[in-house]
């Protein structure tokens, strides 16, 4: 594969992460919010793109990765996850703290040393946030997934995946105790308040974590 460039590769990360826990591709709106660039930028960039054969994409229509672009995305996402869990486990950081550290280092690591710390960390399928990291190969690991807003009172399932978005919500999550692997119940998912049961203790969540929130489909 000819080389990218660090912002072709952001563009590439940001419209495979898009699509990961939902089925609506990106726009080029949503994608230029996401980056917080201009929209004339992503015009200019996806045509780029889509020439180098990384992308499909037809004038305000969504963007899709081709299977080049998707393999490209991968490298990148497995990068940033496994640069964040290593500032996490070995650099005391906490999981509010890592993404804009690891969106610098993703580009700067060699592959030989991404490897390395990779194999002291023991070669881990998910990131501090519970997104799954990409083995070697592009392979991804699955499973059924319901965002908490779509869980019904009463559904049980593990906790499988906190969204890194908003590190004040990420912080308060923190602050309730959960984490990434309890199993739990849904007691209410409100707009101004979230309420899951872990074992006999009730934990209070902010309304908006509902929307940042994946469990298992089943316990």
């Amino acid at each position: 594969m000819p080389p990218t460039s660090p912002a072709v590769e952001d563009y590439l990360k940001t419209v495979y992460q898009h699509t990961e826990w939902q089925d609506q591709p990106i726009t080029p709106k949503v994608l230029a919010d996401a980056l917080g660039v201009a929209p004339s930028s992503v015009t200019e960039m996806v045509k780029k793109m889509a020439t180098a054969g990384l992308v499909s994409h037809v004038p305000y229509g969504a963007v899709r990765l081709t299977p080049e672009g998707e393999a490209r995305a991968l490298q990148m996402v497995r990068r940033h996850r496994i640069i964040e869990t290593w500032l996490v486990r070995e650099h005391g950081y906490n999981w509010d703290e890592v993404h804009d550290e690891a969106e610098v280092l993703e580009h700067a690591l060699s592959d030989r040393l991404l490897d390395a710390i990779d194999a002291q960390l023991g070669r881990p399928r998910h990131d501090p946030h519970g997104d799954a990291i990409p083995a070697a190969d592009g392979t991804v690991p699955r499973e059924p997934f319901v965002l908490l807003a779509n869980a019904p009172d009463g559904h049980e399932g593990r906790v499988i995946r906190v969204s890194d978005r908003d590190p004040a919500l990420l912080r308060a999550i923190d602050d309730s105790g959960l984490q990434v692997g309890d199993t739990v119940v849904v007691i209410s998912t409100a707009q101004d308040a979230t309420a899951l049961r872990r074992g006999t203790t009730t934990l209070a969540l902010p309304g908006d974590a509902r929307d940042t929130i994946w469990l298992s489909a089943t316990a």
